[in-house]
C-alpha cells in the first residue's frame, strides 16, 4: 500500500509543488498537496499550522517545506503522526523521497589514507608548522608530510616530529637527502618519502614505514624488487610508481599503477596527485574527481596532496570529500553521481528549480512591493506587483525596478542580481537570499556535508523584516 504524505505548502508554491508530486506518486508513493494559506514557507509558524492545517484521510506522515523553522515535535504531538522538514527547493523533492542516487548516504566511511605535504618546512618554525598542519587536518589530512626542500638545512627536523606527534598527528618525512631520512626515522616519524632499491637499508634504523619508488623514472622492474624485499623482510611499505606531469609520460605512469596492481593485488600503493594537480591549468575539482575514479577502481590505499600553487588551495578537502563520495558509490554499486554532490563547483545538476511558466504564474499573483528574483534557463526573473522584468544582464532590469531614489534597496537588487546572473551564466541553483555554493571548493566553515545537506536556515533579508506580520496571520 502506498504511503500517504502530505506536502505542505503555501499558496506561491502550490503549482510546483502539485506538478513535482503528480510526477512522484506510484506504487509505493502517494503524495497529497495540502497548502495552508501561507505565501511564502519561511513565514510559516507552528502556530499557524496548527489552526490551518486539514490533513486528508489516511495521511501516514507531513513533510514541511524546507525553509520552515517551526517546532516538528510540537506538531506532530498535536496531530499524532510523524513531521518531517523536506528540501528547501521544491525541485530537490524526488531526491529527498529516494528518486535520485545516494540519498541520506553517510560520507564518514573511507578506505584511502590521505597524506598533506607542507613543501616548504625548512623554512617553517615549529609553531608555524603546528598551524599549518592543524589547518591541514581539519581539511582532512590523516598525515602531514615535512617536505625538505633541496639544499636548505632542517635543523628543527626532530623537534617538529616530536611537536607534531605530541599534538595526535601521524608523520611523514619526504626529502631527497638519505641523512634526513634516517633522522627522521629516529625521531619518530611514521612514514618515509621516498626509498629505493639502492637506499631502502634506511628503513632498518628505524621505524617508519617507507614509501617505495623506482630507483629511475618509470622503471617499475626496480619498484618491483624493492618490495619483494621488504616483503621477504616482513617490513611494512606503501609502494608508489609515481604520476607523471600530462605530456610527459602521465598515460604511461597510469598504465604503471594499473600494472602493479595486477601483479601485486594485495599490496597497499600510494599515488602523489601534486604532478598533475600543480601542474595543470584546471580546476582541481575535476581533475581530482577523475583521480579518485582510477584510485578507486584500482583500489590504491593512499594519496599525497599538496596545495602550494594557488589554483590548488583546496586540494586536501576536495580529496578528502572524493574519497567518501567514490567509496558510498562503490559500496552502493553505483556511477558517483547522486552521493552530496561535494565536487559539483562550477555548475549543479538541476540547476533550474522552476520553470518560466512556472514562474510567470507566481508573479500574477503577487500583489505587494517587495522584489522577488528567480532563476530559469529564460534568464534571471525580477517581479512584484508592478511588473515582471526577465533578462540575462543585471544592467537590462534595473531601469524597470523604479529604486534610483532608494539606495539601500538598489544595493541589495544589486547584489542579488549579480548572484543571479553568475548562476544563470554558470548553470547553477540559485535562491534569493542564499549565498551560490561552490561544493566544497567554496567552503568558509563546516563540513563538506553541511554545504550540501538539506536543511534550513535563519530568514534572508527579504524575509526577516516581514516575518511579524507573517506570524500574525
Amino acid at each position: 500500500m502506498a504511503e500517504r504524505v502530505a506536502l505542505v505548502t503555501g499558496s506561491l508554491a502550490e503549482p510546483r509543488i502539485r506538478r513535482i508530486a503528480e510526477e512522484l506518486a506510484d506504487g509505493t508513493l502517494d503524495p497529497v498537496v495540502v497548502n495552508i494559506g501561507v505565501k511564502v514557507a519561511a513565514l510559516m509558524t507552528a502556530e499557524i499550522v496548527e489552526r490551518r492545517l486539514k490533513l486528508p484521510e489516511g495521511t501516514d506522515k507531513v513533510l514541511m517545506p524546507g525553509r520552515f523553522r517551526g517546532d516538528l515535535q510540537r506538531l506532530a504531538a498535536r496531530f499524532g503522526l510523524p513531521f518531517e522538514r523536506g528540501p528547501e527547493e521544491a525541485a530537490d523533492l524526488p531526491t529527498y523521497f529516494g528518486r535520485g542516487k545516494g540519498r541520506n548516504v553517510p560520507l564518514d566511511r573511507h578506505d584511502v589514507t590521505l597524506f598533506a605535504e607542507i613543501v616548504d618546512a625548512t623554512r617553517l618554525s615549529v609553531p608555524q608548522l603546528l598551524e599549518r598542519a592543524r589547518f591541514l587536518r581539519g581539511e582532512g589530512a590523516d598525515v602531514i608530510d615535512l617536505g625538505a626542500l633541496p639544499d636548505q638545512p632542517f635543523p628543527h627536523l626532530e623537534d617538529a616530529i616530536a611537536a607534531l606527534k605530541a599534538d595526535g598527528f601521524k608523520v611523514s618525512v619526504d626529502s631527497f637527502d638519505p641523512e634526513e631520512l634516517r633522522r627522521g626515522t629516529r625521531a619518530g616519524a611514521d612514514y618515509l618519502l621516498s626509498l629505493n632499491e639502492t637506499n631502502l637499508a634506511i628503513a632498518a634504523e628505524g621505524p617508519a614505514v617507507p614509501v617505495l619508488v623506482p630507483a629511475q623514472a618509470g622503471d617499475l622492474a626496480s619498484l618491483i624488487r624493492a618490495i619483494e624485499a621488504c616483503e621477504a623482510a616482513g617490513r611494512p611499505f606503501l609502494a608508489d610508481p609515481i604520476l607523471d606531469p600530462i605530456h610527459l609520460g602521465f598515460t604511461a605512469s597510469l598504465v604503471r599503477y594499473a600494472e602493479l596492481r595486477r601483479l601485486k593485488p594485495d599490496i597497499p600503493i600510494l599515488m602523489g596527485i601534486g604532478n598533475v594537480t600543480e601542474l595543470t591549468d584546471a580546476d582541481t575539482t575535476g581533475m581530482n574527481a577523475l583521480l579518485m575514479g582510477i584510485i578507486s577502481e584500482l583500489r590504491l590505499n593512499a594519496v599525497l596532496a599538496v596545495q602550494v600553487s594557488p589554483h590548488c588551495r583546496t586540494a586536501v578537502r576536495e580529496f578528502d570529500r572524493a574519497r567518501r563520495e567514490y567509496y558510498a558509490a562503490r559500496e552502493a554499486g553505483a556511477l558517483p553521481q547522486g552521493f552530496g554532490g561535494g565536487l559539483m563547483a562550477l555548475r549543479d545538476r538541476r540547476p533550474w528549480s522552476t520553470t518560466p511558466e512556472e514562474v510567470a504564474r507566481l508573479a500574477s499573483t503577487v500583489a505587494d512591493r517587495n522584489f522577488r528574483i528567480e532563476v530559469t534557463e529564460e534568464g534571471i526573473h525580477v517581479y512584484n506587483r508592478d511588473g515582471h522584468h526577465v533578462a540575462a544582464d543585471p544592467f537590462a532590469l534595473f531601469p524597470h525596478l523604479k529604486v534610483e531614489d532608494d539606495g539601500a534597496h538598489a544595493f541589495y537588487l544589486g547584489v542579488e542580481t549579480a548572484r543571479a546572473e553568475i548562476a544563470h551564466h554558470l548553470g547553477k541553483r540559485y535562491a534569493q537570499d542564499e549565498p551560490l555554493k561552490w561544493g566544497v571548493a567554496g567552503e568558509t566553515g563546516g563540513s563538506a556535508d553541511e554545504a550540501h545537506r538539506l536543511t534550513f536556515k535563519e530568514a534572508g533579508s527579504t524575509l526577516s523584516a516581514a516575518k511579524k506580520k507573517g506570524e500574525s496571520a
